[in-house]
């Protein structure tokens, strides 16, 4: 089987009008071209069974693109999916018609912005945005924007927890979103307080509608100034939980760990809360520490201050603020290996979910307590 004469000619003429992107269009058998000048495109009459033809042509455009009929590898999908292509011809796997080669695009790291933008008028899609917008270039260039608006337009339609967190993550980077767009998306965490999560990744001190801080902010920061300006870390950490946004995070922490919908989110949340604590990290996240060895761990270091001066110091200027010290040693282990234990053993969601947690989320909401 060939080609008809009138679909080469016109193949060959769309090919040599430096087309930057190609895109097939199967139920209408058309091939649209991306040129500096606009669209082109290539309506198709096929020969014989249309399978058989489109196979043809996607061998014609790799010819031309890659100097070889065999076309992009599609057994390489996981090696794609894996961000392992690192930028040879990269502009020339748009050149081929072939979703998993646009993908292969998408995931790499040495993307552009330029070729985020061609490859993104091939395939738009939720998960191309996402991988695009984990790049720099592509987040400070000019696709940033359209991407992000993309992806907030299309969260209403996800219905995968860790794919809502991930877009809301991806979305709150600097330079992204205006003020609007970002309270807007806030105000969607009313319905699915997985949006929280995405938040408190991202922007842990920079929530909106933020909370008045804990009555004696002032007076902490102003017992624990000279060690704050030293950059004591127990000392800045104490100053920001206690602070409006820091109070911001527990109360969001909170509501999310009070009504988690899945074990993503769960997972997502506990990760989220080490992290925003994980200055005074004290065990070793590779360890996977149970709930117990984290509160004897903590308790431990506790009590033997003398070999930590950090910690040391702190306790000297302000004793009393020992149950708040030992609240944030707790959590800067609590991520999400301590409900594992429980997790790992059920596939319950809901409110069967939260019932078999209540011996951790108990203890963790205790430990948030003594902050607040």
């Amino acid at each position: 089987m060939e080609l008809s004469l009138e679909d080469s000619l016109c193949l060959n003429v769309m090919l040599a009008t430096g087309v930057r992107a190609i895109r097939i269009d199967e139920p209408a058998l058309t091939i649209y071209g991306l040129t500096d000048k606009g669209e082109a495109t290539v309506k198709l009459h096929p020969v014989g069974r249309k399978e058989q033809y489109l196979k043809l042509v996607r061998e014609t455009l790799s010819e031309h693109a890659l100097d070889s009929p065999g076309g992009y590898p599609v057994y390489l999908r996981r090696w794609t999916r894996m961000g392992q292509n690192l930028g040879e011809n990269l502009d020339k796997l748009l050149l081929l018609g072939e979703p998993e080669a646009v993908i292969s695009v998408a995931y790499s790291p040495k993307i552009t912005n330029e070729l985020a933008r061609d490859a993104w008028w091939v395939m738009a899609t939720a998960d191309n945005a996402r991988r695009m917008l984990e790049r720099p270039c592509v987040v400070e260039g000019s696709m940033g924007k359209v991407l992000a608006e993309y992806l907030v337009e299309h969260l209403p339609f996800e219905t995968d927890p860790h794919q809502i967190i991930n877009s809301v993550r991806i979305v709150l980077q600097p330079g992204l979103l205006d003020e609007e767009s970002r309270l807007s998306l806030w105000h969607k965490t009313k319905h699915n307080n997985a949006y929280y999560v995405g938040f408190l990744e991202c922007v842990p001190d920079n929530l909106p509608n933020p909370a008045s801080p804990r009555a004696d902010w002032i007076t902490v920061r102003n017992t624990l100034a000279a060690l704050i300006e030293d950059g004591n870390p127990y000392a800045r950490l104490l100053e920001r939980i206690l602070s409006g946004q820091g109070q911001t995070f527990l109360r969001i922490s909170e509501e999310v760990m009070l009504q988690p919908s899945t074990q993503d989110v769960v997972r997502a949340l506990f990760n989220a809360m080490a992290g925003y604590f994980s200055a005074i990290q004290h065990i070793d996240p590779a360890r996977e520490a149970n709930l117990e060895t984290v509160l004897s761990e903590s308790q431990a270091l506790l009590d033997n201050a003398s070999g930590n001066p950090a910690l040391q110091a702190v306790l000297a200027v302000a004793p009393t603020l020992r149950a708040e010290i030992q609240a944030m040693l707790v959590l800067s282990a609590c991520n999400q290996a301590i409900t594992a234990p429980i997790l790992n053993r059920t596939t319950a969601v809901g409110t069967l979910m939260r019932r078999k947690l209540e011996p951790i989320t108990s203890v963790v909401h205790k430990h948030m307590s003594a902050l607040m």
